[in-house]
């Protein structure tokens, strides 16, 4: 009954504009409108990345929940942990809207939201006792004449409140945001982030998100920086600014471009970054069914995170792909997801 349900709710949704459907699903979890479960959970599936005890590896994406303001209802749909934000020091607007729009034919989303955000404080408050794993993607005001600063303020914030926290210069919807990610500049950054969480009353992992937009001698850079400044783990990655084999209206439209036409392109990304780091790597990007989180797994990622896939197939789609994720563990012998990572590496590179 439930599934008929959300599969009328999510036709629904499709037929309106998607940032007024992406609220009104927000709205809907807070009513009470969504899964009643938890975590799926099983011996295979329990994993730790950076230290965090996971039930399972499958995340929800920052972006979805912005300002943490679904996280109780979120905690029920099966997630092993969520990621808020991302969060600025100062409440912004972001972009002019409209500024997201569906690619139904290519199963996929551009957007050019630009931080849109409550602000750091009002977020802080929010997180407050949250239930399960919660992370905060740390971003900067488009206006700031610090914005490397900025990512350790939201730190200083909002730290205490979370289990992780990631640094988010890899957005392209922040004019120059990306330039954050060159190796000077990229490390004195994460200098400053680490300084505010050795502050902490309780210091967290840091993570940082990369572009899948990168050439092989940034990633290795950024592998390099990563690793020396002492960051947990690595998110790869973010939206792209590709435009290759798109079909939908929407196909030119300005901003990061998600969902199933990123999945080629993110994947490899991680096997690559898998041959030049120890570092965990958790997997971003075209993640809407188990054998593609899987497929993640199998490329070098210890955990994934989808956003994109439930635009299509529904809060449900985290149950399906962790449960799902189980049967393939068990189809190849795998006593945890452990086990698999990196097991078709090759593949990819």
């Amino acid at each position: 009954m439930y599934r008929h349900l959300e599969d009328l709710a999510l036709l629904a949704l499709q037929q309106i504009d998607p940032e007024r459907a992406h609220g009104l699903a927000l709205q809907a979890l807070n009513m009470g409108l969504g899964p009643s479960g938890g975590p799926v959970t099983s011996p295979r599936l329990r994993t730790t990345v950076a230290g965090l005890d996971l039930p399972n590896p499958v995340g929800l994406a920052a972006g979805f929940d912005k300002n943490a303001v679904a996280l109780r209802p979120l905690a029920r749909c099966g997630f092993g942990f969520i990621e808020v934000g991302a969060a600025t020091p100062r409440p912004q607007e972001g972009n002019p809207k409209p500024r997201l729009f569906r690619l139904t034919e290519d199963g996929a989303a551009i957007n050019r939201f630009g931080f849109n955000n409550d602000g750091a404080a009002a977020i802080a408050r929010r997180l407050k006792g949250h239930a399960g794993i919660v992370g905060l993607n740390l971003g900067a005001n488009k206006d700031s004449v610090d914005r490397a600063g900025d990512f350790a303020r939201v730190l200083t914030t909002c730290g205490d409140h979370v289990d992780f926290a990631t640094v988010n210069v890899s957005s392209p919807n922040t004019e120059r945001l990306r330039d954050l990610q060159g190796k000077a500049a990229l490390s004195a950054l994460l200098s400053g982030v680490m300084r505010a969480n050795r502050d902490l009353a309780r210091p967290v992992p840091v993570f940082l998100k990369i572009a899948p937009d990168l050439s092989e001698a940034e990633i290795a850079d950024l592998a390099e920086v990563a690793e020396a400044s002492g960051i947990a783990a690595l998110i790869a990655t973010n939206t792209t600014v590709a435009r290759d084999g798109l079909h939908g209206p929407h196909r030119d439209e300005k901003g990061g471009l998600s969902g199933q036409p990123l999945f080629d392109r993110s994947t490899r990304v991680v096997a690559r970054i898998a041959g030049l780091t120890r570092l965990p790597i958790i997997g971003v990007g075209g993640v809407a069914s188990a054998e593609q989180a899987y497929q993640k797994i199998r490329a070098g990622a210890s955990a994934v995170q989808l956003y994109t896939g439930l635009v299509y197939g529904g809060i449900r789609l985290a149950t399906e792909i962790a449960q799902g994720m189980d049967d393939l563990l068990a189809r190849d012998g795998h006593a945890s997801v452990a086990d698999a990572v990196g097991s078709g590496r090759a593949d990819w590179i």
